[in-house]
């Protein structure tokens, strides 16, 4: 049992090192995410010799995003009316 008390005591006292210096933080997914929705929405997997698939998966993609925002709303007011 002593080994165990020593191993909790130990890796407690890890995390609140960690904790201290910023190392458990959400910031790097936080980017990743970022990052991954300015790239769908620049359509940086369309093919980029090809300036009409470019510009139109550009166009699709803010189209949905007005749609999504459009259904929102009228959702919101079908709850609060």
């Amino acid at each position: 049992m002593k080994d165990d008390d020593k191993t909790v005591r130990d890796a407690k006292r890890a995390l609140d090192r960690l904790g201290e210096e910023g190392g458990l933080s959400a910031t790097p997914v936080m980017k990743s995410a970022a990052n991954s929705v300015r790239d769908h929405f620049a359509a940086k997997d369309a093919d980029k010799t090809d300036a009409a698939e470019l510009w139109g998966t550009r166009i699709a993609r803010g189209l949905a995003v007005l749609a999504l925002l459009g259904l929102v709303w009228w959702l919101f007011g079908q709850i609060s009316g």
